[in-house]
């Protein structure tokens, strides 16, 4: 059942974040797994496809480098950089 393994996730970030608020279930339903994955179920692929590399950029290399190196070393077609722009002297 999909959703016992969503609420047993639930509890043990409850848990390790020490968060003694109780969960309450009015209906058990099946969630549909169209919909989403348990974060420790989900697929790799879908990591690396819709996902965020928060990197602290070191001076040197423009972002535009860098992000060539993440496509290049994960393997990725598309990638982008956002953040401050970096001032000129």
């Amino acid at each position: 059942m999909v959703s016992k393994k969503g609420i047993d996730f639930i509890k043990s970030i409850n848990d390790f974040c020490n968060n003694k608020e109780k969960l309450l279930e009015k209906i058990p339903e099946e969630t549909n797994q169209d919909y989403g994955y348990i974060p420790y179920e989900r697929p790799l692929q879908k990591y690396l496809n819709y996902g965020v590399i928060n990197l602290d950029k070191p001076p040197g290399p423009t972002s535009h480098e860098v992000v060539a190196w993440i496509k290049k070393i994960i393997g990725i077609q598309r990638a982008g950089h956002g953040g401050t722009l970096e001032l000129l002297p």
